[in-house]
């Protein structure tokens, strides 16, 4: 059977940042030099709802005084690049529909502008929300080393697959930048990866420490790794993590997950819900919500999740345990006992 009183831990697989709009990267060229050749911009654009590159959108290249230069889009991997572009300010600007706009100000005549990493943050999932620009402001405050590691360790570990790799780059951010609670984050998350829960606790601990417990990801994260490992604390933690960062979907899934194995269903569904609408097209939310249905009898809104499930998540292992449990119920139902 696929699902039980009590539901596995998750598998990280691809995890899910729910700050940091955008991460700038470089190295401060000489003005003399910088000014003797042309230059280029470029770099990636990902959803930061969900780790992907964003495909296919476009990515305009403005003058200092706000008039177009050129224009780009960005292919499969979410990279784009201008090139020839001449030492002067710019504006690297990308507008897409569900997501908030970003304008991000270069100057090359003091930086390079080859390793920009813009993420586009969901309409939905920011609205009301006041702590992302304080988190914005204060990564973009740490020294632009660390920032360029932070930026080469998430490209290893998202786009690349590379987790160990991942982990040397955040270790690096951090001796450069102690109180880089961002980096203690991914760092965990790095270890998660890895399978290595242990030490994903340490830097998860890190990054709350860092932070002055202002972080609600690192707590939601932690609480999660306790709920695993059935820790009395792991409510309290995720519902810290929630409060802190109400906008941030995995808080609210986790918490419904620690309150489905209490049996609190009413609540779990409650929370399950609020994922739902914080991330409508996250696989995970459905595997709750199938998981809370089935437990209340609720077929018909089971057959929902699970087909929700299924078309987000159609070839790994729990979409095979999925289809299977939705083709007997289906039958069951089409079929009622005389």
């Amino acid at each position: 059977m696929l699902y039980s009183q009590r539901l596995p831990a998750w598998e990280v697989v691809t995890p899910y940042l729910a700050v940091v709009l955008l991460v700038l990267s470089g190295i401060a060229l000489p003005a003399r030099l910088s000014a003797q050749r042309s230059q280029s911009i470029g770099g990636h654009v990902y959803l930061e709802d969900n780790i992907h590159p964003a495909r296919g959108i476009t990515v305009d290249l403005l003058s200092a005084e706000h008039t177009s230069v050129a224009t780009a889009r960005t292919d499969d991997s979410g990279e784009f690049r201008f090139g020839g572009v001449q030492p002067t300010q710019y504006f690297v600007s990308v507008q897409l529909s569900d997501y908030e706009p970003i304008s991000i100000s270069i100057d090359l005549t003091d930086e390079v502008g080859d390793n920009l990493n813009i993420y586009l943050k969901s309409i939905v999932q920011t609205r009301n929300s006041t702590s992302t620009l304080a988190v914005s402001v204060h990564e973009l405050s740490m020294p632009p080393k660390a920032r360029k590691l932070f930026s080469s360790g998430q490209k290893k570990l998202y786009q690349d697959q590379d987790a160990k790799a991942a982990v040397a780059d955040f270790e690096q951010a951090l001796a450069v930048a102690p109180t880089y609670y961002e980096a203690s984050y991914q760092l965990g998350m790095a270890y998660l990866a890895l399978n290595n829960g242990p030490l994903a606790e340490i830097a998860f601990r890190k990054s709350i420490e860092t932070s002055g417990d202002t972080y609600g990801e690192a707590d939601v994260r932690l609480g999660a790794l306790l709920l695993d490992h059935s820790n009395a604390d792991a409510e309290n933690v995720i519902r810290k993590g929630v409060q802190l960062s109400p906008n941030f979907w995995r808080g609210h899934y986790e918490l419904g997950r620690a309150l489905v194995i209490q049996k609190r269903l009413p609540e779990a569904l409650s929370a399950a819900e609020k994922a739902r609408e914080l991330a409508p097209k996250m696989a995970p939310v459905y595997h709750l919500l199938s998981s809370i249905h089935f437990l209340q009898g609720n077929y018909p809104a089971l057959l929902q999740d699970l087909d929700t499930y299924i078309s987000l998540d159609p070839d790994s292992p729990n979409a095979r345990g999925a289809k299977q449990l939705r083709d007997e119920i289906q039958q069951k139902l089409s079929n009622p006992p005389q």
